[in-house]
């Protein structure tokens, strides 16, 4: 916002005040990035359902959502959304660099973007279990674990740098008897500190009579997940409580090459492409769309979004204030 603000927005400070070009920047930078978030869902949406029409629905759903409010004002939302589905586009894509990096970025805009590191461990388990079990290369297995720790490292690198910066500021150089309870803690921690403390988060710690109207105000998005993750348990149990493991063959994106098919995703997208401007062969029904995007939503590729929204929806109604429940969730895909 600042180098918005002293740059192109510059020549207004004259004419409305640095202040308002302030706010005028964040506005800026979150409608635009509100608008690239919708994209990738877009992107991301047509490579796991197959359909462009579904894809379509479903990002005109996230730009309709009820955190959409967020996305629009000076809040980080945006950026965070944006960062999490682009980084799951180019995990799927088959980019791991580049998704390590925009994971990473989710994480700058906000701390709960390092849960963003379980896709990584997701494909990592999978990788490690394909070397041991099915081509009998240790060796191969080391190196993903490996790999996939060093990738999970740097998507933690925001969270450490914060609380590094908080111990640096309000622990070191500071008397005993001036420091923060936090400060002497085995692991300090700033942010839990502040979680716990002035905020009163907690394991059921917001589980009061006074508390539900609030319960009442999270109940559509909870309810919505709640339904996502259960459809996807009772249409493939097998598949969900084998986190993935016993994927049928006909999954070509189950096992070890999960979240890394550049060659899958392109081949995907360019069947989509295809069946939109070939006009001259039969269109497809309608009722083709909804199996082909149904089957989609089924594949092993949507397992780790699964899971992570579970814990996601477990944790703000559990752990939080629950009313954040409702943006918190807000970039999920398997909601759209």
């Amino acid at each position: 916002m600042s180098f918005l603000s002293r740059t192109v927005l510059a020549p207004l400070v004259p004419v409305i005040g640095q202040r308002a070009v302030l706010g005028l920047s964040g506005y800026v930078i979150n409608n635009i990035g509100f608008v690239f978030a919708a994209v990738y869902l877009y992107r991301l949406s047509v490579v796991i359902l197959k359909d462009q029409e579904a894809a379509v629905r479903a990002s005109v759903l996230f730009c309709f959502n009820p955190a959409s409010i967020f996305y629009s004002s000076i809040y980080s939302e945006t950026l965070f959304a944006l960062f999490s589905v682009g980084g799951l586009y180019h995990l799927i894509s088959g980019k791991d660099v580049i998704a390590v990096l925009w994971f990473a970025l989710s994480g700058f805009s906000r701390s709960i973007g390092v849960l963003n590191a379980d896709y990584f461990c997701f494909q990592t388990m999978h990788q490690a279990y394909d070397a041991v079990f099915l081509r009998k290369r240790p060796f191969l297995a080391l190196q993903a674990v490996v790999g996939g720790a060093l990738r999970c490292i740097c998507i933690f690198v925001p969270f450490i740098a914060f609380e590094a910066n908080g111990y640096n500021n309000l622990c070191l150089g500071h008397l005993p008897s001036d420091m923060r309870p936090w400060c002497k803690a085995r692991v300090p921690s700033l942010y839990n500190y502040i979680q716990s403390h002035y905020w009163g988060v907690g394991f059921l710690r917001y589980f009061q009579v006074k508390r539900l109207p609030n319960f009442l105000l999270a109940s559509p998005i909870l309810s919505l997940a709640l339904c996502s993750i259960v459809h996807y348990a009772k249409s493939k149990p097998e598949k969900f409580f084998s986190l993935g493991f016993r994927a049928p063959p006909e999954d070509k994106d189950s096992g070890a090459v999960l979240f890394s098919l550049a060659e899958y995703s392109s081949r995907s997208q360019e069947n989509c492409t295809r069946k939109q401007v070939n006009k001259d062969g039969p269109a497809l029904l309608p009722e083709e769309h909804k199996v082909s995007a149904k089957q989609g939503y089924l594949s092993v590729a949507v397992l780790p979004c699964i899971l992570h929204l579970g814990f996601m929806a477990a944790t703000a109604f559990f752990v939080m204030h629950v009313q954040v429940a409702t943006r918190l969730l807000s970039f999920s895909p398997p909601l759209y």
